[in-house]
């Protein structure tokens, strides 16, 4: 509704917090890539061949309001764009590494295998699948394994005294984006279709108009 008829849903506050990690990061992350030289947690990991990637345009793939990494859908006039937290580079083989950064405060411990297979986290997975597939078509070759960088708040400390602990964990991911070329066909087909698409069952806007639309009679 937003793109054909100009009719935006009700936005949210920032996440201010989560967006202070991601600025932090950056910023840590940027002393390495004017170095080249791999990351501490590259080098607690074993993956002393990564480093972040260094780009002219590294600052306008991360800018998601304004610009992010982007291609134009074959001969059509949609631009596909998506801002990266991220992305690092396989100094072996040159191929590039998606990174994703994701802030949380969960009592669970941070293990790849579950993280992973919470239906929440589909959504980050389909994150990931773009951004690849956006850095395929601007003709980088880019690694088989992303990762996420999840930052987990640690809520069972005695206090805050000014300061929060966080535990990092890098997750890998193996992307896929076979299927982003269908949906994006599907999308403008959608588009460019003059009947709206029904609600989706899940979306708690959708449900508010619909039930505001019933007290109003």
């Amino acid at each position: 509704m937003d793109r054909v008829m100009g009719l935006d849903s009700p936005g949210t506050p920032g996440w201010t917090l989560n967006e202070t990690t991601d600025l932090l990061l950056k910023k840590e992350f940027d002393e390495c890539r004017a170095t080249q030289t791999p990351h501490r947690l590259f080098l607690e990991n074993g993956l002393e061949h990564l480093v972040p990637f260094q780009h002219p345009d590294m600052d306008k793939w991360r800018d998601s309001l304004r610009h992010g990494l982007m291609t134009r859908f074959l001969d059509t006039n949609i631009i596909l764009t998506g801002g990266v937290d991220d992305i690092w580079q396989n100094t072996e083989s040159g191929k590039l590494v998606v990174a994703d950064y994701k802030s949380q405060a969960n009592t669970k411990e941070l293990e790849p295998n579950s993280y992973l297979s919470d239906p929440y986290k589909e959504g980050y997975k389909v994150q990931m699948d773009f951004y690849a597939y956006l850095l395929q078509q601007m003709g980088f070759e880019v690694e088989d394994t992303a990762y996420f960088l999840v930052c987990n708040a640690d809520r069972m400390a005695n206090g805050f005294y000014g300061e929060m602990k966080f535990q990092e964990v890098l997750i890998p991911y193996k992307w896929n984006s076979d299927w982003i070329h269908g949906k994006v066909i599907e999308m403008i087909n959608l588009l460019n279709d003059n009947k709206m698409p029904a609600a989706n069952p899940s979306c708690k806007n959708c449900a508010y108009a619909r039930q505001r639309a019933i007290f109003e009679g």
